[in-house]
């Protein structure tokens, strides 16, 4: 867990929180603190999360972020919520692991005779862990040591993906990371690689109560299924968390609009002023995929436009006083940006000299020159 300046640092950060859209500009302290208060950065695209981090700081670039994560490791890069890739603050990761190690099983999806077997399983993981202790290798070279390590049973290429056959033993290659023997290293050239972050996952009960709570605080009030979709559980996964968290006093219940739901225990006290100011968040930003109420966040033709079969992430959101208000695209040429807005209503003076603002903040984060645009966005997702 944290030592007492990494605790220092978090608290900076988390007094700007991001529920609700409040003032997200406000200084964090640093890449790693800032992630900490986001409750962690979906990095599946990396130069996004870069980006999503950079933005709720002062003055940061998207090289920032990259030092935090491969020069001082103060972030680490792993398969974190939903399975999918995150940045985690690495003071933190331990907690992480610990709650998500406490997932239940995820329904097998494969054959009898893919699958590994508890014992196969234990061997896999133990051999994951010896290949990439102090080194870094791409999945071929690792394929290569967990087969010398367990035996040919194990890179039997056996396992559906993408087309294509994977080695058996790839299919345990999330367990790996929330057990703390793999995270991403730092690649080479357009490989990517891996590494053992020799981390021992914290205690179940005690690194749920740490993440609920980092949850609750930066996007609550929620509820149990709120949360479990989040992070990747099933609904009566969540309510049995929160039942257990609920009487150990970790969290309290609320009046949510007429409706029951869920804070950290005693962060009761909320901000009388309403959200204000726009804001440009790329793919997959925290906001986006956490924020609740989903009507509230996405009204009408936001709905539309800016979720994929309900889905949030998939398209970059224009903010607007903390709702979503219009969808972005950002084309690259050379050394320019060129940023296309579509706004789902008029922008008034003010929120569009804001949106110049951003634009440029955008910018200056990827180290391009920009060029605002304002019209239909006809990239589509993940374009």
């Amino acid at each position: 867990m944290a030592g007492p300046a990494a605790a220092a640092g978090l608290a900076d950060a988390r007094a700007a929180r991001v529920a609700g859209g409040a003032d997200m500009s406000a200084a964090a302290a640093d890449p790693a603190a800032t992630v900490a208060a986001m409750a962690g950065a979906h990095a599946q695209i990396m130069s996004a999360a870069e980006l999503s981090v950079a933005l709720r700081m002062v003055g940061a670039r998207a090289g920032d972020v990259r030092g935090a994560v491969w020069g001082e490791r103060s972030l680490t890069k792993t398969f974190g919520p939903r399975g999918t890739v995150h940045l985690l603050p690495t003071a933190e990761l331990g907690a992480w692991l610990g709650a998500l190690s406490a997932l239940p099983p995820i329904v097998e999806r494969f054959p009898a005779d893919v699958r590994l077997t508890p014992d196969q399983l234990d061997a896999v993981l133990a051999a994951v862990g010896t290949a990439l202790a102090g080194t870094e290798l791409t999945v071929d070279e690792l394929d290569a040591a967990v087969g010398e390590l367990t035996g040919p049973w194990a890179v039997e290429e056996v396992m559906p993906a993408f087309q294509t056959m994977w080695p058996r033993w790839r299919q345990a290659m999330g367990m790996a990371a929330h057990r703390g023997v793999l995270c991403f290293g730092a690649g080479r050239g357009r490989k990517v690689t891996y590494t053992n972050p020799d981390v021992k996952p914290a205690a179940a009960d005690d690194a749920l109560a740490t993440v609920v709570g980092d949850y609750l605080w930066s996007y609550g009030p929620a509820t149990p299924p709120q949360f479990a979709k989040w992070f990747g559980g099933t609904p009566a996964w969540g309510a049995e968390v929160f039942a257990r968290l609920a009487s150990a006093g970790s969290i309290e219940e609320v009046d949510f609009d007429g409706a029951s739901a869920w804070v950290a225990a005693g962060d009761t006290a909320f901000e009388d002023t309403e959200p204000a100011g726009v804001r440009l968040l790329p793919y997959f930003d925290a906001y986006g995929v956490a924020g609740q109420p989903r009507d509230q966040l996405f009204p009408g033709r936001a709905a539309e436009r800016a979720l994929t079969r309900g889905q949030a992430g998939n398209r970059p959101i224009l903010l607007v006083d903390g709702v979503v208000a219009g969808i972005w695209h950002l084309r690259r040429s050379g050394r320019r940006a060129t940023v296309t807005v579509e706004a789902f209503r008029t922008l008034n003076r003010a929120h569009s000299a804001a949106l110049e603002q951003q634009v440029a903040r955008v910018a200056e984060i990827l180290d391009l020159a920009s060029e605002l645009v304002l019209g239909e966005v006809e990239a589509g997702p993940h374009a």
